[in-house]
């Protein structure tokens, strides 16, 4: 993974999904040790006051914010987070530049871009906005979409016998791969992902996948327990029923591209978060 990257940037629209990927954003965060950004894009009406950033706040019980200024969806996420979080170096910032532009400009910045996805609606499973949609096929960097209602224990082993759900076993990440893309960005994003939550990484892959192409993550992250799945034929399937059990689904997108029909089914369909990737 790249160095040069500092953050971790969530959209922030003031909807409930964008909310629940705030939240989600925040544990990453934490994982990776770097600031959490929240960004409010657009040209909605701001409350007066302007944004603060939590960093200057020593106390947050001696802060006297104006009740007007706590509606606003960018402040109260800032201020949620604070509490959730105490910890967490958070940022939160507002520009008048139109979401989509904003958002690929802070994904140049960032380790991971997080959006929100609105929930699910059934067997159509979750709609993805224009926004999201158009952000995760032209970011540099890895986009992860989050859907309305995803909650931490949603990416840990399900809790059985009585103890706190933040100490389970984090779920697998499943990556979906290519054995025909030059896909080491793709490859390293979900090696990481796993090292950072000491889950098992679950690899599953059309046909037969050359021993070359796992062989040199697995010796950089040798604590990571890797499974691979070899399908006949469209993987997709397997991914969906993987994605019930995963805590992160990993997918790629070739860089310039957006993501091929395969990758936007499995990201509308998907039961936990999505990580789209851009690799060469």
């Amino acid at each position: 993974m790249s160095t040069d990257t500092r953050t971790i940037t969530v959209g922030i629209d003031g909807s409930r999904s964008s909310l629940d990927a705030a939240d989600w954003a925040a544990r990453e965060a934490q994982r990776r040790r770097l600031p959490l950004r929240l960004l409010h894009a657009g040209t909605e009406p701001a409350v007066p006051g302007g944004v603060f950033d939590i960093d200057d706040i020593d106390d947050m019980d001696d802060i006297d914010i104006p009740a007007g200024r706590t509606r606003a969806a960018l402040d109260r996420a800032a201020i949620e987070l604070s509490y959730a979080h105490p910890a967490l170096d958070i940022i939160a910032r507002r520009t008048a530049t139109p979401a989509v532009p904003a958002l690929l400009a802070a994904a140049v910045e960032a380790e991971t871009l997080v959006l929100g996805s609105r929930g699910r609606t059934g067997s159509a499973g979750f709609p993805v906005g224009s926004v999201a949609l158009g952000v995760a096929a032209r970011a540099d960097r890895p986009v992860v979409l989050v859907r309305a209602g995803e909650l931490p224990e949603d990416e840990r082993v399900p809790v059985v016998d009585g103890s706190p759900p933040s100490t389970a076993p984090y779920l697998p990440v499943v990556l979906g791969l290519d054995p025909d893309a030059s896909a080491d960005d793709l490859i390293g994003y979900a090696f990481d992902t796993a090292a950072v939550r000491s889950a098992p990484l679950h690899v599953v892959h059309p046909w037969t996948l050359p021993t070359s192409t796992l062989r040199p993550w697995r010796h950089r992250f040798p604590g990571t327990t890797v499974r691979e799945h070899r399908v006949d034929g469209d993987p997709g399937p397997r991914l969906l029923e993987a994605s019930a059990r995963a805590g992160l689904l990993v997918v790629g997108r070739r860089a310039g591209r957006g993501p091929g029909p395969a990758a936007r089914s499995l990201i509308r369909h998907a039961d936990c978060p999505v990580a789209v990737v851009p690799h060469d």
